[in-house]
């Protein structure tokens, strides 16, 4: 698998967030920051995530994804979409809930040119571990199944 990447563009107030290789915990704090700038834009009307190019995501990557629609709708009022033509990664996301939270397509979005690659933000191991954990509350508090799946890692993480 490729090291993940996370490209973007935006115009107008429309954001689009493509995912490529294996998205993992690395990215987190530059996922996070770029979620923060992309709020405080004034013209923010829209995001959509593209998975189309992703390999893998983990599931820090996935917290981060519920942590965005679930503030997207509350800040916001409206619901994110994201774009997957990866079976694995498809069934996935229904796996986690991913379906109450964003618009699901399975399908190719539509764009092949692309925006620029985010710049790179590297984070304490402190900083990382808060955000591991918090990406993996968000994860817990979508389903009963998230619970038990994630219930040992938490433990460790909040040991550690």
């Amino acid at each position: 698998m490729s090291d993940g990447k996370i490209l973007a563009a935006h115009k107008d107030g429309a954001y689009v967030i493509r995912m490529t290789g294996d998205v993992r915990l690395t990215l987190c704090t530059t996922i996070d920051e770029y979620f923060h700038n992309m709020y405080e834009d004034p013209e923010f009307v829209s995001v959509w995530v593209d998975l189309c190019e992703a390999e893998g995501i983990d599931s820090t990557t996935l917290g981060m994804l519920a942590k965005l629609a679930l503030e997207v709708k509350e800040k916001f009022g409206f619901t994110p979409a994201i774009y997957s033509c990866n079976t694995g990664i498809n069934r996935l996301l229904k796996s986690m809930g991913f379906q109450r939270l964003f618009e699901l397509h399975e399908e190719v979005c539509g764009t092949s040119e692309f925006g620029d690659e985010v710049p790179s933000v590297d984070g304490s191991e402190e900083e990382v571990r808060k955000k591991v954990l918090e990406a993996h509350r968000v994860l817990m508090d979508l389903s009963d199944e998230n619970k038990t799946r994630f219930k040992d890692l938490m433990a460790v993480l909040e040991a550690g």
